[in-house]
């Protein structure tokens, strides 16, 4: 090879370097931006999730004092039938004795 050729190669392949290199720094500026964004969407995801489980939280809090409310009201319900239903049979055995 002659001394041209030599320095020719010579100043390629620094080049070609520096272009891989610059290749490279722009995919991992590119896979940084990417990143920063789903983490972005993954934080925005998780806000939104937090306060979907804050309402579903309340809304079993909700139902749950329903529930209970409402239970009592069929005890209610219940010991007021039988009370009617025990003085219906009351008259009934003291219309059977008269």
């Amino acid at each position: 090879m002659s001394v041209k050729a030599v320095e020719e190669v010579s100043t390629q392949v620094p080049a070609e370097d520096f272009v891989a290199l610059e290749a490279k720094v722009y995919r991992t500026i590119e896979l940084y931006k990417a990143a920063k964004e789903a983490r972005a969407t993954a934080e925005r995801d998780m806000q939104r999730l937090r306060e979907q489980l804050e309402e579903r939280e309340e809304e079993n809090v909700n139902m749950r004092r329903e529930l209970v409310q409402l239970r009592k009201d069929r005890e209610d319900i219940r010991d007021r039938v039988e009370k009617m239903l025990n003085q219906m049979e009351t008259l009934t055995h003291e219309q059977a004795a008269s």
